[in-house]
């Protein structure tokens, strides 16, 4: 499955004592780039998040975000009375100076740092509560990932079957533009000659006037020829289909075997370059705009492709 490398998941994880919240967010790149957001209470569940990703994502920046919030009903009774005697003054200290400084909240006195003995979180707890919302995240954004990756093969398939009609196109025209060339050949042949001989052609054979016609026709169709480069395309289209119907290799384990992605971009950069030469052998203009057509194609789809994982 060709998956993006585009999506946001998230989760959260309830426990006695509060809820913790994760967010994993994740964009381009042309690696593995994974950036952590933790409160320094959970910087040690980073390991273990480092593996869980490492072992399913290919590619991407991933940004993952950590927050917690404590339930204050929980410890209604384990405010210290003394510890509040204390704040209380140090606030009436601080307004004989800065007399708009207002009060703090309650949900901030329970959260306050160090004012009660269990003030400390439980870092078995907290981190399970962690992975269990890290690979709930992980499931939603790679289903984002999934569903993304859908539309963009689809504006692939598009883009190649433009492509393919086309090839097609080219290839069938191919006859008539030798048979344009030939009667052009003959008209300027015609004409010089009789510049040349105001007599007519009676100095020129019709036997040499054919084998002259021959043997131009046949050096137009050596450099017009593209039939090996209307194959090569023909060949990509094919290998095209195959990465956006499977992904671009057979899955191992939970994470695929090869980068579509990089693939895809290798595929396009030779697509292009038979289009260049498509375009340099062109033989007329309507040669010339196809070439034009085509590479406008690929570049469509090399764009999009920078986002496949």
């Amino acid at each position: 499955m060709i998956r993006s490398m585009t999506a946001f998941g998230n989760a959260r994880a309830d426990l006695e004592q509060g809820t913790l919240a994760l967010e994993l967010r994740s964009v381009n790149s042309r690696f593995l780039d994974l950036y952590f957001r933790l409160p320094d209470e959970l910087r040690h569940v980073e390991t273990p998040l480092r593996e869980l990703l490492t072992a399913n994502l290919g590619r991407g920046k991933v940004e993952i975000r950590v927050s917690y919030t404590r339930n204050a009903s929980t410890d209604l009774s384990k405010l210290d009375p003394s510890w509040l005697e204390s704040l209380a003054e140090q606030l009436q200290a601080a307004r004989r100076i800065v007399p708009d400084i207002a009060p703090p909240r309650l949900v901030e006195l329970f959260n306050w740092p160090g004012q009660r003995a269990n003030d400390s979180l439980d870092p078995q707890a907290w981190g399970a509560a962690c992975m269990q919302a890290a690979q709930q995240a992980l499931t939603q954004l790679q289903e984002g990932r999934a569903r993304e990756g859908e539309r963009l093969a689809g504006m692939m398939r598009e883009c190649a079957d433009g492509v393919a009609r086309i090839v097609e196109t080219v290839q069938t025209h191919l006859p008539q533009l030798l048979a344009d060339h030939r009667d052009k050949l003959a008209a300027k042949l015609r004409e010089s000659v009789e510049s040349a001989f105001p007599g007519g052609f009676t100095h020129i054979s019709g036997a040499e006037l054919s084998e002259r016609l021959s043997q131009e026709a046949n050096l137009f169709a050596l450099r017009i020829d593209v039939a090996e480069e209307l194959s090569r395309l023909r060949s990509h289209l094919e290998e095209l289909r195959h990465l956006l119907a499977d992904g671009g290799g057979k899955p191992s384990g939970k994470k695929q075997a090869g980068s579509a992605g990089k693939r895809l971009d290798f595929l396009f950069q030779e697509m292009n370059r038979e289009a260049n030469t498509l375009g340099s052998k062109a033989g007329s203009m309507d040669v010339t705009r196809a070439a034009m057509d085509l590479k406008l194609l690929i570049e469509q789809m090399r764009e999009q492709a920078q986002n496949i994982e």
